[in-house]
């Protein structure tokens, strides 16, 4: 049906004959000529049916998307009549042939509509894929996984699967259950990631295995998350951490290289957990953004101002100091949105003070906070390194709330003022507390995973002497403030990974229960080993500088974890649960007063 894809139609092939098979994505009637701009994946080429044509019939009866195979010579376009912005730009084919294999009714939205509601796009997502953006995104993904698969694949590792029906593990968001017709009131789980089984790989003697792979998480969604996510694993034996780290390292640069074009001429540098939340407030800090946080605490602890003092006091406070370098031009409406803004964090307000004339002292500052502490204020002002011009706002509350209000706002003002000047700024963050405290669950938990290596001996972790101060061997690979990649040294030692288990109050029977094949595994020699996993679809989005996530997936779902498409999920007869031993319930409605 086709010698050539559209797009792949140039100058090269004048005078020959060429057929093409596409979309009808333009027709124009100029007097009796009848232009046709046919679209395929590669690009447009302009057809020619002139009024002799014995198919100018056939042609007359087109509309946008009827699908056709063209058949025709290819001529030069007359100078004026050039198009230098496509690639087919000086060609046109002169249809000798016209055979038309689907017409199409009128579509819902125009390929060049600007304003499509996603339930819109995402309800006709194949008509949505047609359009050149989406094109362009999924032809990115295929080069990045492309390249992804060359590097892995030159330095030996292996492409090897884990199962899909898995077990429901704990330590981690909700799992996607799934129950089974041969095994009654037992329940398959959808892998949030293929953590143990690609350790095992490491203790069956494969000791460099990678996957591109899908993993299922059953949690809320953002713009950057999805219930399905698709995700490049990896695992190593016989490699420490920096090992790992340089390897994985090398594999960025060369998606970044063989994917956009771009180049990093440096190493990556490393930043550990405690410095990117005490300096941005948060553990994937944007580092385009010239800004930091600065503790300001010890300076006003015997103030009479409660609101800074208070916390100042508190443990577990914390008052910072952010300089927004020229912000004084900032105007009351904008302090009080961006007021509004750390709200959603939980600050109770946002204090300020611009930098009018530092030379002047007090006088030459504008703020409605100085008069409670005017000792400290060009103290203050000295720390963060404040000059004429500057405004410099404060956060005071829990270190919580401090983090994520400033942190936020840190971002917000960097985007808002033009501050982002490069491209792509990437740090390593490692050092990663092992455990935290879960208030609700009145336990310890991971922060990354139990099967996580602590920089600890198994006797300090029995002796749960300060279990919220134990670091982890794990390492974080941020880019623009979004986290692409995770990984760790594992636990490969069996008396540390049932410490571990105990500290996280999962005892011996339990741990059997649950993790017995992993237990058992380690008893038979097992290799020390590390791994990571890229987040493709988040990565993609900082390759292709794409906003939202489903415009990187082919058939992603809604914010709800619908899909508008196929109207997933959907109900199932009475006859296939009951051959799972299942029936419906209610779901319980939280009571409301009348």
């Amino acid at each position: 049906m086709r010698t050539h894809y559209c797009g792949q139609v140039t100058e090269t092939l004048i005078e020959q004959t060429v057929q093409v098979a596409g979309w009808v994505h333009r027709r124009r009637d100029h007097g009796g000529v009848i232009f046709i701009d046919l679209r395929d994946r590669e690009g447009v080429v302009q057809i020619v049916v002139n009024p002799e044509n014995a198919e100018l019939a056939k042609a007359e009866k087109l509309r946008s998307e009827c699908v056709l195979s063209i058949r025709g010579k290819v001529i030069a376009r007359s100078p004026e009549t050039v198009n230098p912005n496509m690639n087919t730009g000086k060609i046109e084919i002169v249809a000798q042939s016209l055979d038309v294999l689907s017409m199409a009714e009128p579509i819902p939205f125009q390929l060049d509509e600007k304003n499509v509601g996603e339930e819109t796009r995402l309800k006709y997502r194949y008509i949505d894929l047609r359009r050149n953006e989406m094109q362009k995104n999924l032809k990115l993904r295929y080069t990045v996984t492309k390249a992804m698969r060359a590097y892995l694949d030159a330095n030996g590792f292996m492409d090897m699967e884990t199962p899909i029906l898995t077990k429901s593990t704990p330590e981690g968001a909700r799992d996607y259950l799934v129950p089974s017709r041969t095994h009654p009131n037992k329940f398959f789980a959808l892998p949030q990631s293929p953590q143990l089984f690609k350790q095992l790989l490491m203790m069956s003697g494969f000791d460099r295995y990678y996957q591109i792979t899908r993993c299922f998480r059953d949690e809320d969604l953002r713009a950057d998350r999805q219930p399905e996510f698709t995700q490049l694993d990896m695992e190593t034996s016989f490699m420490d951490q920096e090992q790992v780290m340089a390897m994985m390292e090398g594999l960025a640069k060369h998606i970044f290289k063989e994917a956009i074009g771009y180049e990093f001429d440096y190493d990556f540098p490393h930043m550990t957990y405690a410095e990117a939340v005490q300096k941005y407030g948060i553990d994937r800090p944007d580092l385009r953004i010239d800004m930091t946080l600065v503790d300001v605490a010890d300076l006003l602890q015997e103030i009479d101002f409660k609101v800074f003092a208070a916390p100042a006091r508190d443990p577990k406070g914390r008052v910072v100091a952010l300089r927004v370098p020229q912000g004084g031009r900032l105007s009351r409406k904008e302090i009080d949105e961006y007021t509004k803004f750390v709200s959603i964090y939980g600050a109770k307000g946002l204090a300020y003070i611009k930098v009018n004339d530092l030379s002047a002292g007090l006088d030459g500052l504008q703020s409605p906070i100085v008069k409670f502490f005017p000792d400290q204020a060009m103290e203050i002002l000295a720390r963060v390194g404040a000059q004429d011009g500057d405004i410099v706002f404060f956060g005071a509350d829990s270190a919580k709330v401090v983090n994520d209000s400033m942190g936020a706002l840190r971002c917000k003002i960097g985007e808002d003022m033009g501050m982002i000047q490069e491209r792509f700024k990437p740090v390593w963050v490692v050092d990663f507390p092992m455990f935290e405290a879960d208030a609700e669950a009145a336990r310890m938990v991971a922060v990354h995973h139990p099967f996580t290596q602590p920089k600890a001996s198994t006797e300090e972790i029995l002796s749960h002497h300060a279990p919220e101060q134990m670091l982890a061997r794990a390492y974080d690979l941020v880019i623009n403030g979004l986290e692409v990649g995770g990984g760790s040294v594992r636990i490969h030692d069996t008396k540390m990974q049932a410490a571990v288990f105990k500290l996280l109050g999962i005892d011996a029977e339990a741990a059997q229960e649950k993790f017995g094949f992993l237990l058992d595994a380690l008893k038979y020699g097992c290799p020390p080993h590390a791994g990571m996993a890229f987040g493709l679809d988040r990565l993609i989005m900082i390759l292709g500088d794409i906003p939202s996530i489903r415009d990187v997936i082919a058939f992603p779902k809604t914010q709800s974890a619908a899909c508008p498409l196929t109207e997933a999920p959907g109900y199932v007869e009475d006859a296939q649960l009951q051959e799972l031993a299942l029936r419906f319930r209610k779901p319980q409605l939280s009571a409301t007063k009348e």
